[in-house]
């Protein structure tokens, strides 16, 4: 899970990158059709149907449409705001998803993680800002981004068990191509060149993507997702850090209390009391 959140920032430091010579649109079609590539080739390596009943369900359906929702609106949010207040922003997907889990599946959420959900929500909105000097309404791209990927992690829990990690990725990445030709299409932007760094950046965030997606399926199918779901959070460091090294991004009092309250919230929720040792194995 550490290596799969390490790879997500540096995955979006070189689209952000890319983004200062390239149009979003373009970057998208260019890393959703390098993305669907790879995963359609280790499919076939591990001789998994490409095409399936399955892979076509209403849940798929529903999947790809939040993931191009939260990748198309995502990657707008990182070339045009800082990198640290938009991965800040992303770590509220979790409380979203038990959100959508108790209005969708109708799962039980005892009033401490109700509490916990509202308190990392408000730490969202303080990052955000709306009201203050420093709001921009660029940061609901972010938010937004973050309504897809938790739609994206809802749909997945309804997927059928029989969709491989190697298919889920492939159709994930086609959803991003789908979203590059759709903020394209609007924005009618010309196709650019790119330039050797600008090919390097997408190259090296096409093979840390699928890198970082593979660990992250390897992480969640594994390993007990209470033990890894909290090593989530580390993303924050590294998107965080990368912005104040590589962008010259600095860290107001604002964002800091926010991001702690979004992490409090996350592991709040995460935390479960240990059942007390019986009286006769004392």
């Amino acid at each position: 899970m550490v290596i799969s959140m390490a790879a997500f920032a540096v995955e979006d430091t070189l689209v952000k990158a890319a983004a200062a010579v390239l149009p979003v649109g373009q970057i998208l079609i260019i890393f959703g059709f390098g993305g669907a590539l790879l995963f359609a080739s280790i499919a076939k390596l591990n001789r998994d149907q490409l095409f399936t009943s399955d892979a076509f369900s209403p849940a798929m359906r529903f999947r790809m449409l939040f993931e191009t929702a939260g990748r198309l609106f995502y990657v707008l949010a990182i070339s045009l705001t800082p990198l640290s207040a938009t991965t800040v922003i992303l770590q509220a997907t979790p409380l979203v998803v038990i959100l959508g889990a108790a209005i969708v599946f109708n799962e039980k959420v005892g009033v401490r993680r109700w509490i916990a959900v509202f308190v990392g929500l408000i730490g969202v909105v303080i990052v955000v800002g709306p009201g203050s000097d420093s709001f921009s309404m660029l940061s609901v791209l972010a938010v937004i981004g973050l309504l897809g990927f938790a739609g994206r992690d809802l749909a997945s829990r309804a997927a059928p068990i029989t969709v491989s990690t190697a298919i889920l990725g492939l159709y994930g990445f086609l959803s991003v191509l789908v979203a590059g030709f759709l903020i394209s299409a609007w924005g009618r932007a010309s196709f650019v060149w790119p330039n050797v760094d600008a090919s390097l950046y997408l190259a090296g965030s096409v093979l840390v993507g699928v890198a970082a997606y593979a660990s992250l399926m390897k992480a969640m199918r594994t390993g007990e997702v209470s033990a890894v779901t909290p090593f989530r959070y580390t993303r924050l460091l590294f998107g965080v850090g990368l912005g104040v090294l590589l962008f010259g991004e600095r860290l107001s009092v604002q964002m800091l209390i926010g991001s702690g309250l979004v992490i409090v919230s996350g592991l709040c929720i995460l935390w479960k009391k240990k059942p007390a040792v019986a009286a006769s194995q004392c």
